[in-house]
């Protein structure tokens, strides 16, 4: 029985994406790269923040979700999760939208733009297990990707 894991969304099996891993064996996080190159402007008040394509989808148990977080260098490099930690549904993949492909917003914190390559490592994953209240009696389905 399959836990939990990462999958190449569709779309992107011809792209060489790869799978994310943890460097050590203590770590939680597993990294995650850009699946092709992106440019991200210099911060300026106003800016709408940058998604950056992974190429990936990831699965896990019911009760459980999966959190985008900046990577410890990320700040230092100028990237910075325009939403603080992304939040992950167990039931957003293999949506019918976009077959559960997840995205990491970004900020660039520098005065000048930030080249991403395919490959560079932008963000890390942590899978996380989580609690319902005792009169929980969600019973609603997923009918579309993000929101």
């Amino acid at each position: 029985m399959r836990l939990r894991g990462f999958e190449i969304a569709k779309g992107w099996g011809d792209k060489d994406i790869m799978l994310p891993r943890r460097e050590t064996a203590g770590a939680a996080g597993y990294d995650i790269a850009a699946a092709e190159d992106t440019i991200i402007p210099a911060f300026k008040p106003g800016q709408k923040p940058t998604l950056i394509a992974t190429g990936l989808k990831a699965y896990c148990q019911p009760d459980e979700c999966f959190l985008v977080l900046n990577r410890s260098s990320g700040p230092s490099r100028g990237i910075i999760i325009a939403n603080g930690v992304g939040l992950v549904d167990q039931d957003y993949y293999n949506n019918p939208d976009n077959d559960g492909h997840f995205r990491v917003l970004v900020f660039n914190a520098l005065d000048h733009d930030l080249v991403i390559k395919k490959g560079d490592r932008i963000a890390q994953v942590v899978f996380q297990k989580f609690l319902t209240v005792d009169d929980d009696v969600a019973t609603g389905k997923r009918r579309s990707g993000i929101g």
